[in-house]
């Protein structure tokens, strides 16, 4: 299929830390041009499914301000640079956040959360034998894990508990194409 659309025109409106705000204006298949949305995430990020030894998966509970309540989650964050393997990325995350450390990454899965509005990508590793080492939470991060079995989380995110997208797909993936690994 022929794409009849075409950019003509990508206006910066606001420089964030990580985000960029566009105004992009775009010439559709009759002629007009309209304005469209589009956010830039400058870095990419890396998120990680920690795999404990009893095969549980090691959860994160933090508040997150965009919906106004604690979450459950996989630990992730932003490359540090452009450059960075997102895999180191991910090794980082899990100590950060978790406290536990890992030599014995998987990629599982690369994903593009909201194709509509941005261009943001988060490759998903898999870690196994977790050695403890020490959490490195940021100032104003405040997290509580959680060791939780994969029926439950997949219950969970049934349930409509769990709904961030990359811990969504994450969980999912891994029981289609890890749960059945020796752990």
């Amino acid at each position: 299929m022929e794409n009849k659309i075409k950019r003509i025109d990508r206006k910066l409106a606001f420089q964030g830390v990580i985000l960029d705000f566009y105004t992009d204006y775009m010439e559709m298949p009759d002629g007009k041009v309209v304005k469209w949305d589009f956010i830039s995430h400058r870095k990419g990020a890396a998120a990680v499914v920690p795999v404990m030894d009893d095969g549980k998966i090691l959860m994160v509970h933090q508040y997150r301000n965009a919906l106004d309540r604690m979450t459950i989650e996989i630990p992730a964050g932003a490359r540090d640079h452009v450059n960075e393997d997102t895999k180191i990325c991910a090794a980082r995350e899990l100590e950060e956040e978790t406290g536990y450390r890992s030599d014995n990454l998987e990629f599982l899965i690369s994903l593009k959360p909201t194709v509509a509005y941005d261009n943001e990508f988060i490759d998903i590793y898999v870690a196994r034998d977790l050695k403890p080492g020490k959490q490195h939470l940021d100032e104003y991060e405040f997290i509580e894990l959680e060791p939780m079995d994969l029926d439950v989380l997949c219950e969970k995110i049934y349930a409509g508990e769990i709904q961030d997208g990359k811990t969504v797909a994450a969980i999912m993936a891994y029981k289609n194409k890890c749960a059945d690994k020796t752990v």
